[in-house]
Order: structure tokens, then sequence, then C-alpha cells
């Protein structure tokens, strides 16, 4: 392995080459994609750029192992100075940790100053939706990351039920096989949080996606067993749906957002933008209260005053 100098300047070797060593086992042995590589690569730089002003010169492994909780809470005031938010602040500490847990580990320094800081609170947020577009791509069997044709379909089919019919990823994997015949499926009836049964519509194009599966899926689908599958044939985990979604943001160049769970939010706000009330909205996502609705979508508030105007008889 090569060395890389690019450390130096922020890094006494020492250090410089433990850094170089943890990423290429997060890159070789852990196999991280290239766009969360760059991430961890990113926080602990950012790290060893603040200690480096902190000490007063770059840091050696002597100088990690004297560190105290009062120097990760100055980093940690640093980048909120720097107008970093509390979710990403968060995001840069669990990068640190990953490789000063790492230097643990091997015995080279005593960690314990990390396991007495408390991660950012984050403020309570909404998924974001992803545009028109960038909705349409994701729920293609083309765009899938998967090497093998029904794994592919399966994906699409699961990710189209969240954004063509507003499923959660729970309530999608709870599809049975023999809810999904031949014949075009024109609705489902989805039993939701609370037990709460609903009938979604299902558009052509999500029946075609799910025959699509169905057609290529090498396990036999036939009565109450689970519609999707994993690569072994059991019941498809949802964390497999998460981590093919993972997998389109890097090729998609989609936001971190872009989740299974944002498809659904999508789905609420692309419909509420082009014409769908929310009393039907709020029915197709199997909310018990509209306000809970309201909420979800993230009511498009320019749309709703050029309905007033229009439609109030003294505007």
């Amino acid at each position: 392995m090569k060395k890389d100098h690019t450390y130096l300047v922020i890094a006494q070797e020492d250090l410089a080459g433990h850094v170089q060593k943890w990423l290429h086992g997060l890159k070789f042995e852990r196999k991280l994609a290239a766009q969360t590589l760059q991430a961890y690569e990113r926080d602990v730089r950012q790290f060893l750029s603040f200690l480096t002003g902190h000490l007063g010169h770059p840091p050696n492994v002597s100088d990690i192992d004297a560190l105290n909780p009062m120097d990760i809470r100055s980093f940690m005031a640093r980048r909120k100075q720097e107008g970093t938010g509390a979710r990403s602040v968060g995001r840069n500490l669990s990068g640190v940790r990953s490789f000063i847990k790492k230097l643990e580990k091997e015995g080279f320094i005593d960690a314990s100053c990390f396991g007495v800081i408390k991660t950012p609170k984050k403020g309570d947020s909404l998924p974001k939706p992803l545009s028109e577009e960038q909705s349409k791509k994701v729920v293609q069997m083309d765009a899938q990351i998967h090497d093998v044709d029904w794994v592919a379909a399966r994906d699409a089919a699961v990710l189209s039920l969240c954004y063509g019919a507003g499923l959660r990823i729970s309530e999608a994997l709870s599809l049975r096989s023999d809810m999904v015949g031949e014949k075009p499926l024109k609705t489902l009836y989805i039993t939701g949080k609370g037990g709460k049964e609903r009938m979604v519509p299902i558009l052509p194009v999500i029946f075609q996606n799910l025959l699509a599966y169905k057609k290529l899926c090498p396990f036999v689908l036939e009565g109450e067993a689970p519609f999707f599958r994993g690569v072994k044939g059991g019941p498809l985990n949802a964390r497999m749906i998460q981590k093919a979604m993972q997998n389109l943001r890097s090729a998609l160049n989609l936001p971190e957002t872009a989740t299974p769970h944002a498809l659904r939010h999508s789905f609420a706000t692309h419909l509420l933008k082009n014409g769908g009330d929310l009393r039907s909205i709020q029915e197709l996502l199997g909310h018990a209260s509209l306000s809970t609705t309201q909420i979800y979508t993230a009511v498009d508030m320019d749309r709703l005053a050029d309905i007033y105007d229009k439609a109030h008889p003294r505007a």
C-alpha cells in the first residue's frame, strides 16, 4: 500500500498512517460505497484540521490518546459556529468515532473521552420529497443497482409501491403471493397501523413491475406465502430495500434524504401539487387524522393561496 502524504499537513506521520490504513479497511474489507467512504474521510479530515489549530501543531497518536471531553466539545462548537446543523455535526462525530474506535481496538489509545459525549439532538423533521423526475427514475428496473435481474425487479416493485401507492415499506412487504395474479390488479387492500384496513389503487405501471418480478423470481409464489423474497427464499427484510435505496442515492446523485419512506412522502406531495385534495390523500395514506396529513404533505402554501384567490367569493 503506497503512502498517502495528504494528511501530513494536519497529522504527524504515525497518525496519518493509521488514517490511511483505516480508510483502506473501509474500502476493501467493509466495502463501503464511494460516497459513504468520502463522508468518513471528510469527517476525520475536518477533525484533524481542527486539532491542528486547537493544539498548535499537527496531532500524533499520543495527542489523540490525551484528548478530553472538552476538546471534543470544542470541535462540535466550532462546527456549529461554521453554520453546520445538528444532524451534520452528529454525522461528523459518528465518522470520527469510527476512526477513534479502530485505534482503541488496536490498543493505541484510550477513547473513553468520546463515550461521555452525547450526539447533538436532531430536530424533528419529515423526509423531504424527491422531485417527480427523481421519483420516476428510482422505481425503474433499469436503475436498480444489482447484477441479478430478479432482485433488481423485486427492488423496483417494492419502491414503486412506496411511490406509486404511498405504502410504507412494512405494508409493501406484507403482500401475500395470492394477492398478485396474472390479471391486471387495480386495487389492493392494505392493513396499516393500528390494524386499520384501507383500499389503495394500483396503477398499471405498478402492476407491470409486480408482474415482472413475479415472472423472474426463482421461488414459488403461491398462496399466503410472502410475495417479496430475499435471495435465499425467505421473507424480504426491509433493510435490503433501504440498502438498495442507499445505492441509488450514489448512482443517481440523490440527496441523503432520499429513503423509501421519502417516496411515500413524495407520493402525497405530488398528488397535492397536481390537484389532489387532503381528505383523499388522508385515506390513501391511512392517516387517522387529517392534521397528520397536512403536516406530512408539507402543504404548498403558494398553491393553496392561489386556490383561495380563485375560489373565495371575496377574493
